[in-house]
């Protein structure tokens, strides 16, 4: 038995010899391992080397992108989806996209962050149509470029604070990941944590995990032990993304980690990354001096001291890291103190001498009261590119271009940037007088040298190129040294280019009356003629009944020679009221001329007239025959339109009652209605009975006797006024008459009495009936009077209709004017809009996309790269080709013979023969104008003046020309569309290497036939 008792001792004795070994084994290997981490190394790094990126044509079904993080957020990674669906949607296919290897994807697919060579700096890049880089914009924008770049006294700082491994040489394949005795430390703190919750516990993270996390995690911070481990996973992986030896990627780590630690965001500045934009925003100190100065050893006093403060500067930035918003912008004091003591406790480690902590200690932190003056930007140099980015922002559905230039994005432009930059030159040089006037830019009809202010006026250029399948913007310039791009920014009176839009419009409407009519015998056509109730259906059926060839062509030819007075003498029934008009040229008023004369001199009153004919013939095209309503008084439609006329006008004069009522109070409302009437007891008794009608007759006398004090009112009138003059007396109308006010104003007053806080909507749904019933005298009135409003109904329907057709060809508002004017230029317009007319006459009446951006590369090297380029464009006809043809004729003419023959010529092909030009100028004047009883002027105040010519070159450009002047000033110019004229002349030399196809011609610019 005491055998068989010893030999169960050895055998215990011996296991737990073992197992004891076995542990010690085990811990030697761990310590081992977490010193070398050689076998992380062998198992991470070809998982690692497995997770790549390949971009292949086409798009990519399968692809991921990010849904969280700030580094994704920022450059765009996170909307990417969203966009690549707008756009390849719009005008852009996916041309190539990333394709991720099986083992990334399953590491996304797990939750892990994608591992790649992550970019520390991107942002937006135009390029050109060749490639030249027109804008660039990098966030962060001050960077340390190369680890040797690093001072290794901010190097070793940072490690001393936060990492101090990270850059051991002892084992090239530790995992800069996980430092083991902090990470240690960090966990036995937990039960600390759970039994006392807020308290400081020292961190686990290193420079890698902290990188995953305030790049990734979901707003850059840890929300679980789990959101830990997924950083720390990650991290561990991209450290053996190029193999077990991570000698340069922990140093990669430590130059990320510098350049991209967040710093909490400034007012001015914004979002703040880095320690070179944190200098920067917060301390007004550039990056390269602080380099310098931190690299150098301190040799006098001065040196040393600059060396403090920019060591105390990094050192404090890197301290706010942990609670940036706090100690960068709550508690400054604290981060001072915060810094003082790591000084100490740095020079007592040696990491920084001690007259280098003693210079530091002896200065406070100083923050920078206001950022640092931007450089000088010229907006005038810019202003391209800015409308560039301006699209797109649309394009990318993106708020501001604050965000746009933080987006990983390059886009390839339609901008021609050599052709750019020599316009923009020339322009910049306008304002010296002597250089307009070797431009030609002086004389009559342009600039007065000696008494205009040349800087006052603005130029713009725009130039297209037509190529197969779409227009493409090659020049975009203005001299305006403001963000305002007036091509397309603005809603300027162009004057005489509206002739273009009418004519437009009327070729097509005699197109449209050639596809009804022309296929009919010429019997038939004397009875439409006989029902036709316009002049456009009358001419063309009787042209048609006569001509030997009824062919199209044929027949807009013959419209351009219809014949038009151009007598000021006739006044107009148009825009409500009764207006009169007048020629520029004083010489045409006696004349009677064709189309095709009155647009080569652009002479008003044929073209107020045409545009008279093209109304009538929309008015008769209604639903119901206009001239049948006016003639027959027993028309159904009449009392609708008379209703539709109360209703408006109705609503008119109680918006305009609305706005002078809506911030006053009950008393204040019912003073300012007295004020407007007369001081007689009849009428303040109207006044006060139907705004106050349950007021009683003490308030009533107290009322009419402050404001009658001179009055001898008794009680017996005061008392006989209160009960005649009460509520439900009188009808609306009879009261407004009895006040001597507008009936709508006494109904508002009344109401507001009773809803001081109602909005106008609610003020308008409430008048809907009384609105007819203010109008009722008009119901009972005679058949002119009535007509009178129906005439400026069957105007406005009428114009509801051109406006759809001018849409139609790229006029860029709603809306236009209701009045004969609108043929003159008083609906307004922008040059932008006007070269997209050029290029559908041009490209036959085939409306091309106006493109500007070509391609657009997103997030290149990284998982999310998607190349898009231009798909298959749709073009869709909006204008006869037989149309266009008989514009680009008129226009050439023009050029040629008319207002715009000083640049005929001017443009030349390989061969020195004039390139064919064609154009349309415009001036107007854009006036503010009072008048008084009798319609006698009594004040006129210049708002504008603008002058525009539209152009075509050749078969391949078209664009816009503007010059304009801002302000009361614009009365001391006189320049009229000759101005821009002469400047596309002058700017000729500019432009010609351009239109010059020998020397430009490229893939998208194959000439394309346009019937010339």
């Amino acid at each position: 038995m005491a055998q068989a008792g010893a030999r169960t001792w050895v055998r215990r004795t011996a296991l737990a010899a073992a197992l004891l070994a076995t542990a010690a084994g085990v811990g030697i290997a761990a310590r081992e391992e977490m010193r070398s981490s050689r076998l992380q190394a062998r198992l991470l790094a070809p998982f690692a080397q497995s997770m790549d990126v390949t971009v292949k044509e086409g798009p990519n079904p399968a692809a991921r992108y990010p849904t969280q993080g700030p580094y994704n957020e920022r450059f765009g990674y996170t909307a990417l989806p969203d966009q690549l669906k707008a756009l390849t949607g719009d005008l852009y296919s996916i041309e190539s996209q990333a394709v991720l290897s099986p083992a990334l994807d399953r590491f996304m697919a797990g939750g892990g962050f994608p591992i790649y060579r992550e970019k520390t700096q991107a942002g937006l890049t135009l390029l050109d149509r060749n490639g030249h880089i027109m804008h660039s914009a990098r966030y962060p924008e001050r960077v340390f470029a190369r680890f040797e770049d690093v001072p290794k006294l901010v190097a070793d700082t940072l490690l001393f604070i936060e990492n101090r491994e990270l850059l051991n040489e002892d084992e090239p394949r530790r995992n800069p990941a996980v430092e083991w005795d902090r990470f240690a430390g960090a966990v036995a703190m937990l039960p600390v944590q759970l039994l006392r919750p807020g308290s400081r516990s020292p961190g686990g993270s290193t420079l890698a995990t902290q990188i995953e996390k305030y790049r990734h995690s979901p707003d850059g911070q840890t929300s679980s032990g789990l959101e830990k481990l997924r950083q720390m996973a990650s991290a561990s992986v991209r450290a053996y993304r190029d193999g077990e030896d991570t000698t340069l990627t922990r140093q990669r780590i430590l130059v990320d980690y510098l350049n991209s630690t967040p710093l909490t965001a400034r007012p001015g500045f914004g979002e703040v990354n880095g320690l070179g934009d944190g200098l920067w925003a917060w301390f007004g100190t550039d990056l390269s001096i602080a380099e310098r100065v931190l690299s150098e050893p301190a040799t006098d006093a001065r040196s040393l001291q600059l060396k403090a403060l920019a060591y105390k500067q990094v050192l404090a930035l890197l301290l706010a890291q942990r609670r940036p918003s706090h100690y960068l912008i709550q508690d400054r004091a604290a981060l001072d103190r915060l810094a003082d003591s790591h000084l100490r406790v740095l020079a007592q480690a040696g990491v920084i001498d001690e007259p280098l902590r003693d210079a530091a200690l002896a200065l406070p932190l100083s923050f920078a009261d206001e950022l640092p003056p931007p450089p000088a930007t010229s907006f005038v140099e810019q202003k391209a590119t800015n409308a560039i980015r301006a699209r797109l922002l649309s394009m990318l559905n993106v708020p501001s271009l604050y965000q746009l230039d933080r987006i990983d994005l390059t886009a390839q432009t339609t901008l021609d940037a050599p052709t750019q930059q020599r316009v923009v030159e020339v322009l910049g040089k306008l304002n010296d007088p002597a250089y307009a006037h070797a431009l030609g830019l002086t004389g009559e009809r342009l600039l007065d040298a000696r008494n205009n202010d040349l800087s006052k006026l603005v130029y713009s250029v725009t130039l297209y190129e037509r190529g197969p399948e779409a227009n493409y913007l090659r020049v975009q310039a203005d001299n305006l040294d403001q963000p305002l791009d007036i091509n397309e920014g603005a809603k300027l009176d162009l004057g005489s280019t509206a002739k273009l839009r009418t004519l437009t419009t009327y070729l097509e409407i005699v197109a449209e009356l050639h596809s009804r009519y022309a296929h009919l015998p010429r019997e038939y056509l004397a009875d439409v003629g006989e029902e036709a109730s316009d002049n456009l259906t009358r001419w063309s059926v009787g042209w048609l009944t006569s001509a030997p060839d009824r062919g199209l062509p044929a027949m807009l030819n013959a419209a351009m020679e219809r014949r038009y007075s151009a007598s000021p003498g006739e006044t107009f029934f148009t825009g409500g009221g009764q207006h009169s008009f007048v020629n520029f040229n004083k010489d045409d008023n006696g004349r009677i001329m064709n189309l095709q004369e009155a647009l080569r001199n652009s002479v008003n009153l044929p073209f107020i007239r045409l545009m008279r004919d093209i109304v009538q013939f929309h008015m008769a095209e209604g639903a119901d025959d206009g001239i049948d309503i006016l003639h027959d008084p027993s028309h159904p439609a009449r009392q609708e339109y008379l209703a539709r006329f109360a209703d408006k006008e109705g609503s008119d004069f109680l918006n305009r009652f609305y706005n002078d009522y809506r911030k006053r109070g009950p008393d204040d409302a019912l003073a300012r209605l007295a004020s407007r009437s007369r001081p007689v007891p009849l009428r303040l008794a109207v006044v006060f009975r139907n705004t106050r009608p349950n007021a009683g007759i003490a308030e009533f006398a107290a009322f009419l006797r402050a404001r009658l004090p001179n009055a001898r009112l008794d009680d017996q009138t005061i008392g006989s006024l209160y009960v005649k003059y009460g509520p439900d007396r009188f009808s609306l109308n009879d009261l407004g008459y009895l006040a001597r006010v507008h009936p709508l104003e006494l109904w508002l007053v009344a109401y507001l009495q009773q809803h001081p806080d109602a909005k106008r909507a609610e003020v308008l749904e409430a008048s809907a009936q009384v609105r007819q019933d203010s109008y009722r005298w008009l119901f009972k009135k005679g058949q002119a009077a009535q007509n009178t409003r129906i005439r400026i109904g069957l105007e406005e329907e009428a114009f509801q209709r051109i406006t759809e057709q001018w849409r139609s060809v790229g006029y860029p508002f709603e809306t236009l004017v209701p009045s004969l004017a609108t043929a003159i230029g008083s609906s307004a317009d922008r040059p932008a809009a006007l070269a997209e007319l050029v290029g559908l006459i041009l490209n036959d009446g085939v409306r091309q996309p106006m493109l500007r951006v070509r391609s657009l590369h997103f997030a290149a090297g990284t998982p999310y790269e998607a190349k898009l380029g231009l798909g298959p464009l749709e073009n869709k006809r909006v204008l006869r080709p037989e149309v266009c043809a008989v514009l680009r004729r008129a226009l050439m003419d023009v050029a040629q013979n008319g207002t715009a023959k000083r640049v005929w010529g001017v443009f030349k092909d390989a061969s020195g023969a004039a390139i064919p030009m064609g154009g349309k100028t415009g001036t107007g004047d854009h006036r503010l104008d009072r008048y008084g009883p009798g319609g006698v002027l009594i004040e006129s105040k210049a708002v504008n003046r603008t002058a525009t010519f539209v152009f075509y070159i050749g078969d391949r450009f078209f664009g816009t020309m503007t010059a304009f002047v801002h302000g009361p000033e614009a009365d001391q110019y006189r320049f009229t569309s000759a101005l821009p004229a002469q400047l596309l002349k002058g700017i000729a030399p500019a432009l010609q290497p351009l239109i010059d196809q020998g020397t430009t011609r490229t893939a998208d610019t194959r000439q394309v036939p346009a019937g010339l």
